[in-house]
């Protein structure tokens, strides 16, 4: 294949080692070979070997980053919860909710009743409207089947969205999410039946990484320990919704285990940022549950910069707390609401993100990294972040082909 060579544009590379803000480069030229990025920088500069028969593509003052990476999501699931949206707004208590059959527990009945077809029909239109915002990898949880057969079945949705709308999609077991009603009162139990469960859907090649729920709510640091040494037998890495109600030591935990990411983190202690910076976890923040769920304790910002956390951003799409379908409405919340800079938001949905997932060949554009990017119709980096409800993606490209 032949050099594709773009230039008229402004290129934010997001380089970690970059000398400017955003790693910006003006009047840049990228050039892509085979599926990579072969070249970039100042156009000025670009080899002439390069520009020789190469294919020329004229990206009209665009702003080219990388391809954007939504990296804690939940997005397969049967049905939705607007009803009990509503029925809060109304004055109805959780506890009432649930009393009634909400909660959760509806979402687990709606996705176990729902076919693999027609799970597929309704994530694909969340998994849609991300990618019409640049998204060009997102990782895919399950943890609303809670049974073999039905967390199999989300698994298997989220590997067909990926072969269907040409996304990489990294898929997480989250198997203890919460406990199913069969199980009521025996976490013990089911934390059992997660770890048998486990190596079958492994060795389904449904698996990627392994995650939790560990919280006063949900599953204790002992039962969670579990779940991580069933995965450790396994080879696959972890990752932990922690620390989002309380300080249940679970960043610790986690980091104990060398895990990917700790996600939501209001509660983070110093502890736990010391052992997440140690080992190399990124803390994943997720604004629209914060949002969502009205919650007032920030997350340690300050604390996570101090010990040099990677920081990422996410939509964590879920029908119960955070029924959200952009990132770039993201990129704004985690800067008006948790007060990250523009450029270490769009670090966190380029670089920290891809990091998240364990993957080093994405989230910067650099000589041999996948060539997944984005033309964007704006004139800063920070514009990104800086509007919400608007979306000016104008071209996304994965492994150099226009998606």
């Amino acid at each position: 294949m032949s050099v594709q060579l773009w230039t008229n544009c402004r290129v934010a590379t997001f380089a970690a080692d970059a000398t400017s803000p955003y790693g910006l480069v003006e009047d840049a030229a990228l050039a892509v070979e085979d599926g990579r990025i072969a070249w970039v920088g100042p156009r000025t500069a670009l080899p002439p070997a390069l520009r020789a028969g190469a294919t020329v593509h004229d990206a009209r003052g665009a702003l080219v980053t990388p391809g954007l990476v939504d990296c804690h999501t939940h997005l397969v699931y049967g049905g939705d919860r607007a009803g009990e949206f509503e029925a809060r707004l109304n004055g109805a208590t959780y506890e009432e909710i649930a009393r009634a059959g909400g909660g959760i527990v509806s979402t687990v009945k709606a996705t176990r009743d729902a076919s693999e077809d027609e799970l597929l029909r309704q994530s694909q239109r969340r998994l849609r409207a991300l990618l019409a915002e640049g998204v060009t990898t997102v990782e895919i949880k399950s943890g609303y089947g809670l049974s073999q057969d039905a967390e199999a079945k989300c698994l298997r949705v989220a590997r067909r969205l990926g072969e269907a709308e040409h996304v990489t999609v990294r898929t997480t077991f989250l198997g203890a999410h919460a406990l199913p009603p069969e199980f009521k009162e025996r976490g013990d139990d089911y934390i059992a039946e997660v770890c048998r469960m486990l190596p079958i859907l492994h060795g389904q090649g449904l698996v990627d990484a392994v995650d939790a729920f560990c919280e006063t709510i949900a599953f204790s640091p002992a039962q969670t320990r579990r779940v991580f040494e069933a995965a450790g037998a396994l080879g696959l890495p972890v990752k932990l919704h922690a620390e989002q109600l309380s300080d249940s030591a679970g960043a610790e935990l986690a980091a104990s285990f060398g895990a990917l990411s700790c996600d939501h983190l209001e509660w983070l202690s110093e502890q736990g940022a010391r052992a997440m910076a140690a080992a190399g976890s990124v803390a994943v923040l997720l604004p629209g549950a914060f949002y969502f769920l009205r919650e007032t304790r920030l997350p340690p910002v300050a604390l996570l910069r101090q010990h040099g956390v990677p920081i990422a951003i996410s939509t964590d799409c879920n029908p119960g707390s955070s029924p959200c379908t952009s990132l770039l409405l993201m990129l704004n919340m985690a800067c008006t609401l948790f007060r990250l800079t523009p450029e270490e938001a769009l670090a966190g949905v380029t670089r920290n993100a891809a990091k998240a997932l364990g993957l080093a060949d994405r989230g910067v554009l650099a000589p041999g990294m996948r060539a997944d990017f984005v033309l964007w119709e704006v004139e800063h980096p920070a514009e990104l972040a800086y509007a919400f409800g608007r979306n000016p993606c104008h071209a996304t490209f994965v492994e150099g082909q226009k998606r």
